[in-house]
């Protein structure tokens, strides 16, 4: 009994102070004793603090060729058995315009990390998007700092770039040719310039400890993520790590429901990878902390072709599909859609 309450104590803690140690963050991930609990926090604090609107966010996903080679990803150079495509900026602005007359106010536009579209095609993408009176998300990986100024000047609002682990071993495993403290740098470039900013990790991948994603965690924290987004990771058969054991739903949705409780105001999808292990993913996701959904609205066979991992959900749907469905999911749990831009609103519970 007395571990329990420690336990419950943590969380507590956690729902009032918004900080846990690193320790405390461990005790809660190496348990399954109080979940609910965990999870119930986290929405009591989802709700105080970013209420009940879901912003939604239409995804472009407009080239799946990359110049990286990281292990777990279907996108990776080495991939010979995804067939590539690339949109040419017109036809991502049409997307766009179509995504606006489903009722989506933020678009955001993700790639693999295709040299193919110069600051000068951006340029144009983003100044053709936000004439239409949209915000913008972009997340196409790490650049220059000079590269992230010119997309910000065009008008691009908020940047994705995930972690994926602060574990400077793993990610040196993971990401063949990369460094995390340039990864790092590249988000600090980000905040520095304006942006809001999105980061986020896998959860899962191979050698990953607890104390590692309690790491994660509280760089969450530090950096002051603006959004984070967290999913399990998902053997891809085409990638090295195809026989790798992956990641669960349940610890997904605990490492989410922990980053609510010490960011309370940050966005927090509930991710397309969750529901890919669970047909409820998304609604549990969203009872349990996340703020946030991000249906795909790229138009034809270019949904099928985005691989990252196997078992993608709603790669066969049209994007009014997707629109009306997690419409529907998202009112059936008596939740509203929202009608603004879906900012960030820092400390809105005194």
């Amino acid at each position: 009994m007395k571990a329990l309450k420690k336990l419950l104590d943590i969380i507590d803690k956690a729902s009032t102070s918004h900080v846990l140690s690193k320790q405390e963050i461990i005790s809660l991930l190496s348990t399954d004793r109080i979940d609910g609990q965990l999870f119930h926090a986290a929405d009591r604090v989802r709700a105080a603090y970013v209420g009940d609107e879901v912003h939604l966010r239409g995804l472009i996903e407009f080239s799946n060729i990359c110049k990286q080679n990281c292990l777990y990803c279907g996108l990776r150079w080495e991939n010979t058995a995804v067939r590539r495509y690339r949109l040419q900026p017109e036809t991502i602005i049409e997307f766009a315009a179509k995504a606006k007359d489903y009722g989506y106010k933020t678009i955001v536009l993700q790639s693999g990390e295709d040299e193919f579209y110069t600051v000068d095609k951006l340029q144009q993408i983003i100044t053709g998007i936000k004439k239409l009176d949209l915000a913008l998300t972009l997340s196409i990986g790490e650049k220059t700092r000079a590269e992230y100024q010119a997309y910000r000047q065009a008008g691009a609002d908020r940047y994705l770039m995930r972690i994926e682990t602060t574990d400077a071993g793993l990610y040196s495993a993971l990401h063949p040719g990369m460094s995390l403290e340039n990864r790092k740098g590249c988000l600090l470039d980000l905040k520095d310039l304006g942006y809001e900013v999105g980061t986020g990790c896998l959860v899962g991948l191979p050698n990953q400890s607890v104390e590692s994603l309690a790491e994660d965690i509280l760089f969450f924290k530090e950096l002051d993520a603006d959004m984070i987004g967290l999913g399990p990771f998902i053997p891809n058969e085409a990638t090295p790590l195809k026989d790798a054991k992956g990641g669960t739903f349940e610890a997904s949705l605990k490492v989410m429901a922990i980053t609510r409780l010490l960011l309370p105001d940050a966005n927090i999808p509930a991710t397309t990878a969750m529901e890919t292990l669970n047909k409820n993913g998304r609604i549990i996701a969203l009872q349990s902390g996340a703020n946030v959904a991000m249906p795909n609205v790229t138009e034809g066979e270019y949904r099928q072709l985005y691989a990252l991992y196997p078992g993608k959900i709603c790669i066969n749907d049209t994007p009014a599909h997707c629109r009306g469905c997690i419409t529907g999911k998202i009112l059936s749990i008596g939740r509203k859609i929202s009608e603004e831009y879906g900012y960030r609103k820092k400390n809105t519970v005194v």
